[in-house]
């Protein structure tokens, strides 16, 4: 069993040890990313817009800091922060001037935004807007400009150009997957019926540390026993069964990009009602990669995994989307789920991970992250999804 994980998870490449060496210079184009956002600019009519959210940030200006806001026009840009980041800044951001302010960035970047010659409007996103931030940016604003200057996006601006990753993009997400894989052999030789769900998550976390990854995608899902049929089961002290199911769900991030990854695996020897429901769900998830390419729906892809357990008799067990798209965060567009119209592109990179739950029994999930590619799509952990019993 362990043999055949180590022959499918790769080792790190010297290259992998690099890029998450944080002192490796990786080369990013930021200003191709603020030009691909200028043009977007223009062609919602606007002259300026304030951005707030701090993957955004880091996306187009390479900044990581925990505060600052930067301020985009048709021909110049400028990230605001604080002086706790002023070495910081000028070590990251490229394609933006750095201005130390003392006050709120984000205020900053208004008052900036509404000084600029041929600035008469500047958007922002409403969904990362609160009501009071909007208060505090027009109250900064002359009187004059209060009422029309900022502009609720129609549509968001940044979100398409991080949805389909470049190629670096997907070098940094396939070693982060990879990652994962390698938590995942360690911890089949690691895990032992009556240790805590928490023993669990605590060896993944520090392993992935000593892979160098910069923290987990989110918090570890450890679930056990009849807790494997919550779909968020965080660990906790529960015991590890000497029978039954155990969902394993982890990330890391590594250069900034998360990766994500379920297995389920079995303690003991499974019944065989258990058995074919393990079997039905890898079925659907397979499925559902099989459907993953350029031009699919994200409607379709859902189907193709959900019609699986429909057939199954499964289908009301099965209680969320399909999958999520992944890259600085670890929940980002496109969702793949029911009725979602979204087209695939090359370069987006998805989850496909169908699940059943049934209350007080068990739960089975397994997940993969998967690239979309010009002729179809490429799993980017390859850890084993047959079901292993331990």
């Amino acid at each position: 069993m362990l043999h055949l994980l180590r022959s499918s998870a790769k080792p790190l490449s010297r290259r992998a040890l690099l890029i998450s060496d944080p002192c490796y210079p990786f080369p990013v184009d930021h200003f191709r990313r603020i030009g691909q956002l200028r043009r977007r600019l223009t062609g919602a009519g606007l002259s300026g817009l304030v951005v707030t959210h701090l993957p955004d940030l880091r996306y187009l200006c390479g900044f990581t800091g925990s505060s600052a806001a930067l301020a985009v026009t048709r021909r110049a840009a400028s990230l605001f922060t604080d002086g706790r980041y002023t070495s910081q800044a000028a070590d990251e951001v490229q394609a933006a001037k750095v201005r130390i302010i003392s006050g709120a960035p984000a205020v900053a970047a208004v008052e900036w935004l509404a000084a600029q010659p041929g600035v008469d409007c500047a958007g922002f996103d409403p969904a990362r807007t609160s009501v009071a931030d909007l208060t505090r940016w027009r109250a900064a604003l002359p009187s004059r400009l209060r009422r029309g200057f900022l502009t609720a996006l129609a549509a968001p601006l940044i979100e398409p150009l991080r949805q389909v990753k470049d190629e670096d993009e997907l070098a940094l997400m396939s070693e982060a997957a990879l990652v994962g894989c390698k938590l995942f052999e360690h911890i089949l030789g690691f895990i032992r019926p009556g240790m805590a769900e928490i023993e669990v998550a605590a060896e993944l976390e520090y392993r992935a540390r000593l892979l160098g990854a910069e923290g987990m995608s989110f918090e570890t899902i450890v679930a056990s026993g009849v807790r494997s049929a919550l779909p968020h089961g965080r660990a906790t002290s529960a015991p590890l069964p000497r029978r039954g199911f155990l969902t394993l769900d982890f990330g890391v991030i590594l250069n900034g990009y998360c990766s994500d990854m379920t297995r389920t695996v079995y303690l003991g020897k499974p019944r065989a009602k258990e058995r074919n429901a393990y079997h039905a769900v890898l079925w659907a998830q397979e499925a559902g990669v099989s459907a993953v390419g350029p031009g699919a729906s994200c409607g379709e892809v859902d189907e193709a995994a959900r019609g699986v357990l429909r057939r199954a008799g499964l289908a009301q067990a099965f209680t969320h989307s399909t999958g999520h798209g992944v890259g600085l965060e670890i929940h980002e567009s496109p969702r793949i789920g029911a009725g979602q119209t979204t087209r695939l592109l090359a370069g987006m990179v998805v989850t496909i991970e169908p699940g059943i739950y049934l209350a007080g029994q068990y739960g089975i999930r397994i997940e993969d992250m998967v690239a979309v590619t010009r002729t179809g799509g490429r799993v980017l952990t390859p850890a084993p999804k047959a079901l292993i019993e331990l």
